[in-house]
């Protein structure tokens, strides 16, 4: 309850600030290099995403910006090297949900509702519920019933234990009334070979959207809103209502940096945001460019923070 109390009145201290007027931060921010953490390796989505937006706010900012790679941990190395730095606003990281979901299975050296301040949410990401192209199973309503007739019997695959589309087809397991059995995968590229040769059932991943277009596996369902990429495959909560399980992407910078700093850089992302080329590039990636104010992304990630506990305790998962 307490961090839950400190994290509400840090987000109403944060909007309040914004209407304070004379504060010089803002008119002379930034005047040095910025620099993002990303928790990924280089050449890899994030660091890529990652790149094509700092091109962009480097242009915007007036600023040169650089891009320093801490992976490890599922990015808790990141979030730990964004808590030490200093609050001014000139450090900021792209920190994954993950984060903020390994709290929840083992400790971790700060808190992720109090350590940070929250800027942007950018763009987000849905998982595919695809099966192999000769299943019978052709939508969440056969799946459901062959699974409630064959209970542990279905298994799926997964990157590992603890993932996002783990925490997904929990999530889905539990509100279908279904039982699953589970089969992690060191990576996504594993589980869509093993899906492709028929070693599991089903597979919740975004890695297996290239498999999709080859025509070498089936999608019967999304996690999130229909993609445009797939009109035609129906979101989860379609068939079970209050489902929806999506990823975001945003940047986040240590507690205590100024609100001027926080909103000058929301108002610059959202440009960046706006830009046809970026929305392109995002596309070409398959995510969808948003924007959101500081709050609204605090309190996005405090129901995800919550969901993520939920569905870890109720399902008893460990991290991988």
């Amino acid at each position: 309850m307490t961090a839950r109390r400190d994290f509400l009145l840090s987000t109403t201290a944060l909007a309040a600030s914004a209407l304070v007027p004379g504060l010089a931060h803002s008119a002379t921010f930034p005047t040095r290099t910025i620099k993002y953490i990303c928790p990924w390796p280089a050449g890899g989505a994030t660091d890529v995403v990652m790149r094509v937006l700092a091109e962009s706010a480097g242009k915007i900012l007036n600023t040169s910006v650089i891009i320093e790679n801490k992976p490890g941990a599922s990015g808790v190395l990141g979030g730990a090297e964004l808590v030490n730095a200093k609050p001014d606003g000139y450090t900021l990281a792209q920190l994954p949900i993950s984060v903020f979901r390994v709290p929840h299975m083992q400790k971790t050296t700060f808190d992720t509702l109090t350590d940070f301040t929250w800027i942007i949410c950018l763009t987000g990401y849905t998982f595919g519920l695809v099966v192999p192209i000769d299943s019978p199973i052709k939508s969440i309503k056969e799946l459901v019933a062959w699974a409630k007739a064959n209970p542990n019997k279905f298994t799926y695959g997964t990157p590992g234990a603890g993932s996002s589309p783990h925490l997904a087809i929990e999530e889905f397991a539990q509100r279908a009334g279904i039982q699953l059995s589970h089969i992690p995968f060191k990576g996504g590229a594993q589980a869509v070979t093993a899906l492709i040769g028929e070693q599991i059932d089903v597979l919740v991943d975004g890695a297996a959207f290239g498999q999709v277009k080859g025509g070498r596996l089936k999608p019967i369902a999304v996690t999130g809103p229909r993609l445009p990429a797939l009109p035609d495959t129906p979101g989860i909560g379609e068939t079970i209502k209050g489902f929806e399980f999506t990823n975001w992407w945003g940047f986040l910078a240590p507690a205590g940096t100024p609100a001027e700093a926080i909103n000058h850089l929301n108002e610059e992302f959202k440009q960046i945001a706006a830009l046809p080329e970026i929305r392109e590039r995002l596309s070409g990636l398959g995510l969808a460019a948003r924007d959101s104010t500081p709050r609204q992304f605090a309190e996005h990630l405090q129901t995800e923070t919550e969901k993520i506990g939920r569905i870890v305790k109720s399902a008893n998962i460990k991290f991988d």
